[in-house]
């Protein structure tokens, strides 16, 4: 990791670099439970958060990151509006290059665009979400949560449940868990799913059958524009087949961890019993994200793989 130059996806990565970044990532949360919760680790080094779609979680957990390595940070936020075809997106990237920043992070609705900013750009790029592709950072963290939680997590099973057509959290997700040797199981209505079978993944459309057999539910924000779309007949009739409510939660198996990348639709993928149960990772989740993002950061822009820069 610390001989790579960017972060676009978790196909960038082999399972050590995964491993060193939560291991990095172990050392970090350490540091946020300290009364400073600082380090000088990227003094004089600047990051830049390119946000092409809205996002809270996500933008200020990369910023928080930052300040916590003493970087310098600086938000850009537009609409969609203003790309259609890349050329702005282009000027952007012009713009920052002359201002010599050392890191940018992007959300783009449009798959691939961290992929042209590694073109124009020399300084590190860190995908934060493009289009329906990718979103590493948050296949790490959720690695990081279920380590926490699970031990080992060679041969433990997980099931990414609904949308996982459109779930760019699912795919870098599903290929992050394969990678570490889980399981993986697809739970959906068929129109959700993907047109071409996941590789290595077992899919299915009965969310009760698989119940017993997770150790980690991995629940997917249902947009409501996938009603207007036909891809299932009424939210009341996906929330039937596919919610995760007390009823549910009655035949997981004891502590199962219950995870949403967030922002969660309560009363519809997730009942308000399920998101606030005590064995819920949800909370974690955004915990563990502060952590992972300081430990690729760190790891991006000079701070190796040793511990000694982290204290």
């Amino acid at each position: 990791m610390a001989e790579r130059k960017h972060l676009l996806d978790v196909d960038d990565l082999e399972r050590e670099d995964v491993e060193n970044v939560l291991e990095t990532a172990r050392s970090f949360s350490e540091v946020l439970r300290r009364p400073i919760k600082k380090v000088p680790s990227l003094r004089g080094k600047t990051v830049v958060n390119l946000f092409y779609e809205p996002s809270t979680r996500t933008r200020m957990s990369f910023e928080v990151a930052a300040k916590r390595l003493s970087a310098d940070v600086m938000n850009f936020t537009t609409s969609t509006s203003s790309v259609e075809k890349g050329e702005s997106l282009k000027d952007t990237a012009l713009t920052l290059e002359a201002m010599g920043v050392d890191a940018v992070v992007v959300r783009h609705p449009v798959a691939g665009a961290p992929w042209l900013l590694r073109q124009w750009l020399q300084a590190a790029i860190l995908n934060a979400g493009d289009g329906m592709h990718a979103h590493p950072t948050q296949a790490l963290l959720d690695l990081f949560t279920l380590k926490d939680r699970l031990g080992e997590l060679e041969g433990k099973t997980i099931a990414f449940v609904g949308d996982i057509l459109h779930s760019r959290v699912a795919r870098s997700g599903i290929k992050a868990c394969r990678a570490m040797g889980m399981e993986v199981l697809a739970v959906a209505p068929p129109t959700l799913l993907p047109p071409v079978p996941l590789e290595g993944v077992e899919t299915g459309y009965d969310f009760d059958a698989v119940m017993p057999r997770c150790d980690a539910l991995y629940m997917l924000r249902i947009q409501k524009e996938r009603q207007k779309e036909g891809r299932f007949p009424s939210l009341e009739e996906y929330t039937r087949l596919y919610q995760l409510d007390a009823r549910r939660m009655g035949k997981a198996r004891p502590n199962v961890v219950v995870m949403h990348p967030g922002p969660m639709n309560r009363g519809v993928e997730i009942a308000a019993e399920a998101a606030d149960a005590p064995h819920a990772a949800i909370t974690a989740q955004v915990a563990a994200g502060v952590a992972v993002r300081m430990a690729v950061l760190f790891m991006l822009l000079g701070g190796g793989e040793g511990g000694e820069r982290i204290a």
